[in-house]
């Protein structure tokens, strides 16, 4: 089981689904929780006839300003780690946006899983921006807790999302620590006609197996359009608690632009998913 976890605090939304999913999993899994709460200072400060002395007072106001309400989430953090008596750490800091995506994403890289809330899509704020710049930069896992989440997380029904692609495979081996402690496993493959025949579901069963990890496959066709909302049906029907795929298989501005699993994913997730790319 993952050992070594690192939890994303949001400040400009609400913080509950990263803390109550990541202190569950330091609890059960027996491990070490460091969180890092992020306030997001903004270099747009209005002109100041006054010149660079008040220019440089007022960007001062704004780190400061950030870093309370990193410091207030950090707190909620706090309470309840200690009441769920797990070993953790905390740090609350401020910078612009560019900057802490560069220092979580950096800090990350020594941890087994990052966890992160799902964006929030009636708020527009820089929290929502992390998650998706972490997913490409962390160089590991990070697993995604939707933003309507409450309670403690669980991982005993497991789907894993396979298409055959190096992707899918690196999300596989990344979600080992959940895949042999999972009471039910469950493949999930879409068009597998699309898949090569060295890399199909079969093959993967018969992998798993080999490892005394016994799963079911399921197996449909579904428009280009409709994949995502295919594998949350496959999750609602077969009472997921975690589903673990690849993230970005193609490039990010090519889903921008013409959509794709990852970006629905992130914008309509409805159980935890763990990705990486």
């Amino acid at each position: 089981m993952f050992k070594d976890l690192l939890v994303h605090i949001p400040t400009e939304r609400s913080p509950r689904p990263a803390i109550d999913a990541s202190i569950s999993l330091a609890l059960s899994a027996e491990a070490h929780l460091d969180a890092i709460a992020t306030g997001y200072a903004s270099t747009n400060v209005p002109f100041i006839a006054e010149g660079g002395a008040a220019i440089a007072s007022s960007l001062q106001f704004e780190y400061e300003r950030a870093l309370e309400r990193a410091e207030a989430a950090i707190r909620v953090f706090q309470i309840e780690a200690k009441a769920a008596q797990i070993a953790h750490l905390e740090y609350a800091i401020s910078d612009t946006p560019s900057e802490i995506v560069s220092w979580v994403a950096t800090t990350s890289r020594l941890y087994d899983l990052t966890i992160v809330s799902q964006a929030d899509p009636d708020r527009d704020t820089f929290d929502n921006q992390l998650p998706q710049e972490l997913l490409l930069q962390t160089g590991g896992p990070l697993l995604l807790i939707p933003y309507t989440f409450r309670g403690a997380f669980t991982a005993a029904r497991v789907g894993i999302c396979w298409d055959g692609s190096r992707f899918a495979a690196r999300a596989l081996r990344d979600a080992m620590p959940f895949i042999t402690e999972a009471d039910a496993l469950t493949t999930i493959t879409l068009n597998s006609s699309e898949v090569p025949s060295e890399a199909s579901p079969e093959r993967l069963l018969t992998h798993l197996a080999r490892k005394g990890l016994p799963a079911k496959t399921v197996s449909l066709q579904s428009d280009r359009g409709d994949l995502q909302a295919s594998i949350l049906s496959i999750a609602a029907d077969e009472s997921l608690d975690l589903l673990i795929m690849g993230g970005y298989g193609h490039s990010r501005l090519q889903e921008t632009v013409f959509g794709g699993v990852t970006k629905e994913m992130f914008r309509s997730m409805t159980v935890p998913v763990m990705m990486s790319h």
